[in-house]
């Protein structure tokens, strides 16, 4: 029997969305203690003991949340504008600014950290890779997209923010932090607002 965990802190940054609900009641099941940094208010499906909430814009580093960060073990950023849009060129910009702020933004904040996280879990995106049926895409071998045959300029301008995305990630001076790129498709639930819903709607 493997030992019990100690208890961590986990800053969720976005938290309050589809995923950072799910994550949150995970965490505090397990004994963790959540800190849910959003800007709108913290959901009653998630609030209770072990949870505290965090207000932000999601572009600059104020003390309010940049001071949760200092001293937690880690840091989970899940934090963009919904792709449940129509793709026009409003929302597409709002898509790339939202994410590449928000990440620089964490970047900068664990930077500042007298004592910085141990790991930051930066969410990211599948749609980065190729659409093929020919074999798994990997972090060593799979292939980026966006230049398939037959792509239309959509799946092009997704890529182009995954990539930014990443790049924000990878240009954050965080070097005693480890940093992670979670490249996550869309994620099947039963919590209400999430794409399985709209999907078990359409059958």
């Amino acid at each position: 029997m493997q030992p019990p965990r100690e208890p961590q802190k986990i800053v969720i940054l976005g938290g309050t969305g589809h995923l950072g609900r799910i994550m949150t009641r995970h965490f505090v099941a397990s004994g963790h203690q959540v800190v849910i940094v959003g800007r709108s208010s913290l959901p009653p499906s998630i609030a209770g003991p072990g949870v505290r909430f965090a207000r932000w814009d999601g572009r600059r580093v104020e003390e309010t949340w940049a001071s949760e960060i200092d001293g937690a073990d880690v840091v989970l950023n899940l934090a963009g504008r919904t792709v449940d849009c129509r793709y026009n060129k409003v929302n597409l910009e709002q898509m790339l600014s939202s994410r590449i702020d928000s990440t620089r933004a964490v970047g900068e904040a664990i930077a500042q950290a007298l004592s910085p996280p141990k790991v930051w879990l930066q969410m990211s995106t599948a749609t980065i890779y190729a659409h093929t049926l020919e074999g798994e895409n990997d972090e060593q071998t799979g292939r980026i997209g966006a230049y398939e045959p037959g792509a239309p300029d959509y799946w092009r301008y997704s890529v182009l923010i995954a990539e930014a995305w990443e790049e924000a990630l990878a240009k954050a001076d965080t070097p005693s932090t480890r940093r992670v790129a979670l490249r996550s498709a869309m994620v099947m639930s039963s919590e209400p607002g999430g794409p399985f819903h709209v999907l078990a709607r359409l059958a």
